[in-house]
C-alpha cells in the first residue's frame, strides 16, 4: 500500500476521565488515554481488564435455549443415545468439534464427529451428513459454528426423528431452521450480554451450563486452550468474554498444554512463552490447511488425540500446510495480475478463475485487500455453480451489501467483514456489475483508504524516562499486561514525531526495511522495522527526518532485550 494513502487518525478520548484514571491507577496520561479508549474508565474496570478471572464469565443460562439444550443433552447421555458433533471445516469449527468431543468422552457419552468436505459438501450442515446420521443411528446432532441457515438439512433431520441443537454465531436469516433448539446470541430475542462469541465460544458456554446444572467436577483447562485458538483465529473482537477465553487459554497453554499443542510447538522449536500471535500465525494455518485442501477431520483427530497418533496426524497436517502456502502464493499472483489490468476507477475487486482451489480463495481475498484496498470477492469453480469468499475494508458492511443481492445466490452467509457465497455461473457477469453498483452506492470515499488509529503521540524521551536503568521501561511493561491484544483490543499505536534517521535504512529479508532512529536532541535511540514495505524504500532512503507511526515491541537477540518500533507508516518531514 502506498504509504501516503493511509489516513492517520488520532483517537479522541475524554480528557477529564483520562486524568482522573491516571491518578487513580498511578499511571501516565499516555497509558490512561489508551485504557479510556478501550472503555476502561475506573479502577474496577481496570482491575477486571488486567486481572481476568473465571468468575467474570456470564451465566450461560442467560443465552436463549440453554436450559432446554442441557436437558436434551442429559437425556441423550442417560439413555446412551448416539450423539453426533458436527462442525464447520475451518479453525473455529474444528476446535469446536475437538472441544465438545473431549468433554463428552470425559463424561462417557456415546459420541461421534463429522465435518463436511469443502469440495464435495460445501459449507454448513449437508444433506449427505443427514444420510450418514440416519445410517449410523444418530439420535442427537450438535452443530457448531454452522447451522443457522441450513433449513433443508434441519428439515431432513427432523423428518428422520433426529434432534438438532445449533451452536452458531453467524447472523441469522429471516427464517430460522427447524431445530430442537438454537444457541446463538445474535438472535434478536436472545438477551445474552455478549454477542461476539465465536462458534467454539458458544460450545464452551454449553459445556459450562451442563457442568453447572448437573454439578459435575470438571477441569476446563483443555477446553480453554481450544476455545482460545478458535477465538484468536476467527478474528472476533478480543473484548469481554472473548478476551477472558483467550487469556485463560494462553495461560493454560503455557503451563500445561494439551498434547497436540505441546507436540506442535515442540515441532516448531518454539522458544519462550506462547502468545496470541503464535495461535494466529502458527497454530491456526495448520488447523485450517486440513479443511482447505483435504478433510478437516484430520485436524480434529489431531486436536482430540492425546496419544502418539497425534504425531502422525501432525506430519500430514504439515504437508497440507506447505501445499496450502504454495497454492495461496500462486493464486494470489494470478489474481493480482488480473486486477492490474482492471479499470482503476472501480470500487471493488472482483476476480474469478475456474482453476483456483476453493480452499484458498478467502486467504487470497484478504491478500488482495492488503494491496488494493477495496471490498473484494474471489470466486472459483468449473461447473454450473461457482463459489467463493468476500472480504471487506474497515467500516463497510459487506454482509449487508451482499444481502441486498441475495437473489443471485444459491447460498450465502457471513459477517460484517467476511462472507461466503455460491451462485450459478450464468449469473456471474450480472452479479459482478450488481456488486460494483451496490458498493459504489453505499461506500464512502474515505472507506477506500486504510485508517491508522493512533492512541497517542509519544516521544523517545517519554518512552525511556521510566526505564530506571533497565532495557524495558514501565510504559512497555504495562502494555505487555494488556495482552492478549488483537481486534477489539488492539496493540497501542503511537506517533513519534521528528525522528532522525541515523543511517541509511537496510533491506532485511526480501521485503522489509530496518531503521535506526534517534530524537532531535540525540539523547535517545531506538530501532524500527517496517515489514513488507520494500515498495516505499526509494521514498525514505536518504531522508533525514520523519514522522513514524507504529507500536512498540520487544526484540530479543542473543539474549539481549531491547525495544523497537513495529512501523505501520512513515511520512517525511
Amino acid at each position: 500500500m502506498d504509504s501516503n494513502k493511509n489516513q492517520w487518525l488520532l483517537k479522541k478520548v475524554d480528557e477529564t476521565v483520562s486524568k482522573k484514571l491516571a491518578l487513580e491507577l498511578k499511571i501516565s496520561i499516555e497509558l490512561s488515554k489508551i485504557l479510556v479508549s478501550r472503555g476502561i474508565t475506573n479502577f474496577d474496570l481496570a482491575e477486571n481488564y488486567f486481572r481476568p478471572k473465571k468468575q467474570h464469565f456470564y451465566n450461560a443460562f442467560l443465552m436463549k435455549g440453554m436450559e432446554i439444550s442441557v436437558h436434551r443433552l442429559k437425556s441423550a447421555i442417560e439413555q446412551n443415545q448416539n450423539i453426533l458433533i458436527y462442525g464447520d471445516y475451518d479453525v473455529d469449527g474444528t476446535c469446536s468439534v475437538a472441544l465438545m468431543v473431549r468433554f463428552l468422552k470425559k463424561i462417557n457419552a456415546s459420541v461421534k464427529y463429522y465435518q463436511p468436505h469443502r469440495e464435495t459438501e460445501g459449507y454448513g450442515l449437508s444433506l449427505k451428513s443427514v444420510e450418514w446420521s440416519v445410517k449410523n443411528k444418530i439420535n442427537l446432532v450438535i452443530a457448531l459454528d454452522c447451522g443457522i441457515k441450513d433449513l433443508l438439512a434441519a428439515d431432513a433431520l427432523k423428518k428422520n426423528n433426529i434432534d438438532l441443537i445449533i451452536c452458531d454465531h453467524h447472523k441469522p436469516g429471516e427464517e430460522l431452521p427447524e431445530a430442537f433448539t438454537i444457541l446463538n446470541p445474535k438472535q434478536e430475542d436472545c438477551h445474552y450480554p455478549f454477542k461476539e462469541l465465536c462458534g467454539c465460544g458458544i460450545g464452551l458456554k454449553l459445556v459450562q451450563a451442563y457442568v453447572e446444572k448437573f454439578n459435575l467436577q470438571f477441569n476446563f483447562n483443555s477446553l480453554y486452550q481450544l476455545a482460545a485458538v478458535a477465538t484468536a483465529a476467527d478474528v472476533v473482537p478480543l473484548k469481554d468474554e472473548n478476551r477472558l477465553i483467550t487469556y485463560l487459554g494462553l495461560k493454560e497453554i503455557n503451563i500445561s498444554p494439551i498434547n497436540p499443542l505441546k507436540i506442535l510447538f515442540s515441532n516448531l522449536k518454539k522458544e519462550g512463552s506462547i502468545n496470541i500471535g503464535d495461535l494466529i500465525f502458527k497454530v491456526a494455518p495448520r488447523i485450517n490447511a486440513a479443511g482447505r485442501l483435504d478433510t478437516a477431520i484430520l485436524a480434529a483427530d489431531f486436536l482430540i488425540s492425546d496419544s502418539k497418533e497425534a504425531i502422525k496426524s501432525l506430519k500430514e497436517i504439515e504437508i497440507n500446510n506447505e501445499d496450502r502456502k504454495s497454492l495461496d502464493e500462486q493464486t494470489t499472483l494470478e489474481a493480482m495480475e488480473y486486477l492490474n489490468i482492471q479499470p482503476i476507477e472501480r470500487y471493488t475487486n472482483f476476480v474469478y478463475s475456474k482453476k483456483w482451489h476453493k480452499g484458498v480463495v478467502g486467504i487470497v481475498a484478504s491478500r488482495i485487500i492488503e494491496k488494493y484496498y477495496k471490498p473484494t470477492i474471489v470466486l472459483t469453480g468449473h461447473g454450473d455453480v461457482i463459489t467463493g469468499s468476500a472480504r471487506s475494508v474497515k467500516d463497510f458492511d459487506i454482509y449487508s451489501a451482499l444481502h441486498s443481492l441475495k437473489h443471485y445466490f444459491i447460498r450465502f452467509g457471513g459477517h460484517k467483514y467476511a462472507a461466503g457465497l455460491s451462485l450459478k455461473k450464468e449469473n456471474l457477469e450480472l452479479f459482478k456489475k450488481a456488486f460494483e453498483d451496490e458498493v459504489k452506492k453505499h461506500i464512502k470515499k474515505e472507506n477506500l483508504f486504510p485508517k491508522i488509529l493512533i492512541d497517542h503521540e509519544l516521544s523517545l524521551k517519554t518512552l525511556f524516562m521510566d526505564a530506571n536503568g533497565q532495557n524495558i521501561p514501565k510504559i512497555f511493561r504495562i502494555i505487555q499486561q494488556m495482552e492478549p491484544l488483537g481486534v477489539g483490543n488492539p496493540k497501542p499505536i503511537f506517533i513519534f514525531k521528528n525522528l532522525i534517521n541515523d543511517s541509511n535504512p537496510k533491506i532485511v529479508g526480501e521485503n522489509h526495511i530496518k531503521f535506526q532512529f534517534s530524537d532531535v536532541q540525540k539523547e535517545n535511540t531506538i530501532n524500527g522495522i517496517w515489514f513488507n514495505s520494500i515498495s516505499s524504500y526509494d521514498l525514505i532512503n536518504n531522508k533525514n527526518q520523519m514522522d513514524v507511526v507504529g507500536s512498540i515491541d520487544e526484540n530479543i537477540f542473543r539474549n539481549q532485550r531491547s525495544l523497537q518500533i513495529l512501523i505501520k507508516d512513515i511520512r517525511i518531514v
